[in-house]
């Protein structure tokens, strides 16, 4: 029996970027990098651990926003193409560094990524990476929690009760489609929680959410074992804290792991780095350089003077931090269980994109890790939130405290000067969308499509990304127009209900672009 368990938990979401209208567009590059140096990398990993039948558990939130995308099949299309072009380059490359024989291994490292993504991509999940973790999910090994449904920020939509039951609800539903059955867990957009979402999440038939640390801690009552025992909110759903250390043990820019450097370095991309005649059919229209995913360079301290990137050098260095990251974890047991009088979990939450995208050398890390779990010690083992529930169904019942992760963990970083002027248009559409509900309940025909493309346009406009890259200073305008543009088609939408007229061209349009969401029921905002 281990004295205690370990649920690591990756936030996987991306805001819902699309732009039929455009033949490229920027943005979109956000979700191709992530497919290639993050999806696709967990994917080879937890793949590769079931095969070599090691014990492994995780669970990992899918945004209904990124399923949408990853089940599009204009950004799938895209994605194909955006792949070949980074085989092309590397190709290119090889033969660029052909008198340089340690980038050149490097540049045909690259090579062999890129075109093993084409082949998982394309050959063996048909363009569809979700049938991929769904195998996992349905194997045992991999628990997909759902997600806000366009990771709206709850504690700020709680004057209108309603639009966070619709950013829920239609999670759950969209969840459902993609994955055959309903959602066990949920992601909380920013681990927000205010007392009574719980009820909300109930009502949809969810078993647990995760919090941050102190959501736990300054709960009522008090935890009786901290954060290293889930608890059940008033209204029968679990919740389970952020722990702290082993947090700050990934996260930490100062005392983290990806800080080390043997590491790659993130911020040296051979499209800022080459001649832009040389890289100019690799990066966007108008000569913007971006970052291509090929990268030659280790962190070697704050210095503009890099040194060259070792891959061998990195994986043992991953190896060793897992193994250190393991050693913490069973001393952190071994003192919990004397302490608790039971088994404890430890709950790792982290942003899926960290893996791979941010910390190239993390998904080595994980597959080190959880080796070396299955082999070098019997004292932790891996487990998923639900399994845990399974197995200690008796768990202290208590309200937890207002509170989100991120900067100060109270919401500043999606409520403060920068983004404020956002709230007051949200949260007039939110109440116009329960009007036009609850007035147009038997609604069908075009008028149904109207106010069903009317919540979709809501749903966007509420998501918390937008908020969150203006409050960063990175983006901004696109995030700005994104803001405005989401409330201005609402707001011409729900004139057309209004006054009985229908712009058929402008709906049509906006259906095409804003597409996600198929089932969506525009009723929900009008039921209590």
């Amino acid at each position: 029996m281990p004295q205690g368990y370990f649920a690591l938990v990756l936030h996987a979401h991306l805001p819902f970027v699309r732009h039929p209208e455009y033949d490229e567009f920027l943005e979109e590059d956000w979700l191709y990098e992530a497919i290639t140096e993050t999806y696709i990398p967990l994917l080879h990993v937890f793949e590769g651990l079931a095969r070599d039948a090691v014990h492994f558990r995780a669970s990992m939130s899918m945004s209904p926003t990124l399923l949408a995308m990853l089940a599009d099949d204009l950004l799938r299309s895209r994605y194909v193409e955006h792949l070949e072009r980074l085989v092309e380059l590397a190709d290119r490359e090889v033969h660029r560094t052909r008198h340089e024989p340690h980038f050149q291994e490097l540049a045909a490292m690259y090579r062999r990524h890129f075109r093993d993504c084409h082949h998982t991509f394309v050959e063996r999940y048909g363009g569809n990476l979700v049938r991929g973790f769904r195998a996992l999910q349905d194997a045992g090994y991999l628990e997909i929690l759902t997600c806000g449904a366009t990771h709206g920020f709850l504690p700020l939509m709680q004057t209108v009760p309603r639009a966070v039951r619709a950013q829920v609800h239609f999670s759950v539903q969209d969840y459902k489609r993609h994955f055959g059955r309903a959602p066990r867990g949920i992601w909380l957009p920013e681990c927000g929680y205010y007392r009574g979402v719980e009820q909300i999440l109930a009502q949809e038939g969810l078993r647990f959410f995760v919090l941050d640390a102190h959501g736990l801690l300054y709960g009522d009552p008090r935890p009786k074992h901290g954060i290293f025992s889930p608890v059940f909110c008033p209204g029968g759903v679990a919740a389970f804290a952020r722990d702290i250390e082993s947090s700050k043990q990934v996260w930490s820019a100062e005392e983290g792991y990806p800080g080390d450097y043997a590491y790659r370095e993130f911020y040296r991309d051979i499209g800022f780095d080459l001649d832009l005649d040389y890289i100019r059919p690799y990066i966007h229209s108008g000569d913007l350089r971006i970052n291509t995913g090929i990268k030659y360079y280790a962190i070697t301290g704050e210095t503009a003077h890099k040194q060259p990137y070792r891959r061998q050098l990195a994986l043992d260095t991953a190896a060793t931090h897992a193994g250190n990251f393991m050693f913490n974890r069973e001393k952190q047991v071994e003192h919990l269980r004397g302490v608790m009088g039971r088994e404890p979990i430890i709950v790792s939450p982290y942003d899926a994109e960290l893996f791979g995208h941010w910390w190239f050398e993390g998904p080595q890390f994980l597959d080190f890790l959880f080796r070396k779990m299955h082999f070098d010690q019997e004292t932790i083992e891996p487990i998923t939130p639900v399994e845990y529930l399974d197995r200690h169904p008796r768990n202290q019942v208590l309200t937890p405290s207002y509170s989100s992760w991120g900067y100060k963990g109270y919401a500043e970083v999606w409520l403060e000067g920068s983004n404020d002027w956002v709230y007051r248009h949200l949260d007039h559409a939110a109440r116009t969308m329960v009007d036009l509900a609850r007035e147009n309940a038997h609604a069908n025909g075009t008028k149904a499509r109207i106010l069903n493309q009317a919540a979709r346009e809501l749903l966007l406009a509420q998501s918390s990304d937008w908020a969150f890259i203006m409050k960063t200073g990175t983006m901004v305008p696109y995030a700005v127009k994104r803001t405005k543009e989401h409330v201005d088609r609402f707001l011409r939408l729900a004139e057309m209900v209004r006054a009985d007229r229908v712009d058929v061209a402008s709906l049509h349009e906006m259906e095409k672009r804003d597409n996600l969401f198929p089932e969506i029921d525009y009723r929900v905002y009008a039921q209590d």
